[in-house]
């Protein structure tokens, strides 16, 4: 009987293990087939920062990158996105757009007017997940620009602060030196809004280098790079002066294609068609690059011979603004498809439109597809075929490659499908 009663409880032991382990296997496989929320499936990864390019899967869990691997196995997904012939990037960074849309009667630049465009109008049908309004508002207009575009965007959006404490309300202001506040300016960016402030602009200045100075002295006090739009001048002010005695390395050179015509001194000498020593000198320095386009600001015969003689932008960026969106530039996109026209490789397109921004703008959390980074990517298709691309001055250059963005996901959501490729798939009866 003490034989039968010991079997039993052997038998109750075992198949209790038995009953544990099934329902901690059925737990485990049920735990696995949820773990990932969004799983990217079959594209080429470019991402720069972690110097991958090549074919890759990106899990998405709770809005972060969760795993990039090959071959992620589409059981540990409860949505799979098949995305096979494209390319994931980082979510695109532009970093000089116009942002501040407002309603301001008096205005008559881009602050708080309707020159300044809607973020998410053009951000994610190209790729781009991050904008930086370079400038539109300063000190004083900020709070009011952050109330009525920051916080109701989905498009995440940081900011240069103008130098001018009303930003660019008009041309005539921004020529107001008792306006220009470099205390001010650093109390904003680093008591008030420090993880959106990334950075001091000067701009449209018709003197001499006072607006530049007051900038990097703003840029000193909250310990942040500046962008320089130098123009308008007659004749116009030194650009090598600008370069090598006012910028510090890491403050931001904009607008870098743009002619002379403009009242800017061009990188690319309008006779001889050579870059000046002293550019590339400044580059080495540390001086940033930005393309800057807009609608007067990218001549093919300054970028043309630039890249030929390998002076390469450090950012792309499109200088989004009315006059901007249906001229040359159009969108993001665009602006990084005439870099593949003059042969850039798409691997540094995407470097300067990424990893190369977020470090410019002191944002390492950006740029890239790191395991615990907001997943904010891009899936790009690029075209091939015959594609015409203008600059400011309507002249046209024809490329052989065109990049469209099929997906666009931010902070692990969805915001642009151009085909549809995370759809359920219906089908017309015929």
């Amino acid at each position: 009987m003490s034989f039968l009663f010991n079997k039993i409880a052997i038998y109750k032991k075992v198949y209790c293990r038995f009953s544990i382990g099934f329902v901690l296997l059925i737990i485990c496989q049920f735990s696995y087939a949820q773990e990932i929320d969004i799983l990217l499936k079959g594209a080429h990864l470019i991402d720069p920062k972690n110097k991958i390019d090549s074919k890759m899967d990106v899990g998405i869990v709770n809005g972060k990158i969760a795993r990039v691997a090959k071959d992620i196995p589409i059981a540990s997904a409860a949505k799979i996105i098949d995305v096979t012939g494209f390319y994931i990037t980082p979510g695109i960074i532009d970093m000089h757009v116009h942002v501040f849309q407002g309603t301001d009667k008096y205005s008559t630049s881009v602050g708080n007017s309707s020159r300044s465009q809607q973020a998410d109008a053009f951000s994610f049908r190209t790729g781009v997940t991050t904008v930086v309004d370079a400038g539109s508002s300063g000190w004083r207009n900020f709070p009011l620009f952050k109330e009525q575009t920051i916080d109701k965007s989905q498009t995440r959006i940081l900011a240069f602060l103008n130098v001018i404490g009303n930003g660019m309300i008009g041309r005539f202001q921004e020529q107001d030196v008792n306006d220009m506040n470099p205390v001010m300016n650093a109390h904003m960016i680093n008591r008030l809004y420090p993880t959106i402030l990334v950075g001091i602009k000067s701009a449209h200045y018709w003197g001499e280098f006072t607006s530049v100075d007051k900038a990097v002295e703003s840029g000193k006090l909250a310990n942040v790079p500046i962008m320089v739009d130098f123009g308008e001048h007659n004749p116009a002010n030194s650009i090598e002066s600008l370069f090598l005695k006012h910028l510090r390395p890491g403050d931001i050179f904009t607008h870098t294609f743009s002619e002379i015509s403009t009242g800017r001194e061009s990188v690319v000498d309008e006779k001889t068609r050579k870059v000046k020593p002293f550019v590339f000198e400044a580059q080495k320095r540390g001086v940033i690059f930005d393309v800057g386009h807009g609608g007067g600001a990218f001549s093919w015969a300054q970028a043309v011979p630039a890249y030929q003689q390998g002076f390469y932008p450090n950012v792309i960026s499109s200088d989004l603004h009315d006059q901007s969106m249906n001229s040359g530039m159009k969108d993001m996109a665009n602006v990084m498809s005439k870099f593949l026209a003059m042969g850039m490789s798409f691997q540094d397109v995407v470097l300067r439109s990424t990893w190369n921004p977020a470090q410019v703008i002191q944002r390492p959390d950006l740029g890239h597809l790191s395991v615990g980074a907001e997943a904010d990517l891009a899936v790009f298709n690029v075209r091939e075929g015959e594609f015409g691309y203008t600059d400011v001055r309507k002249t046209a250059v024809v490329g052989t490659k065109k990049l469209e963005a099929e997906l666009t996901i931010r902070a692990g959501k969805v915001v642009w499908d151009l085909n549809g490729l995370s759809g359920q798939k219906w089908t017309i009866e015929k």
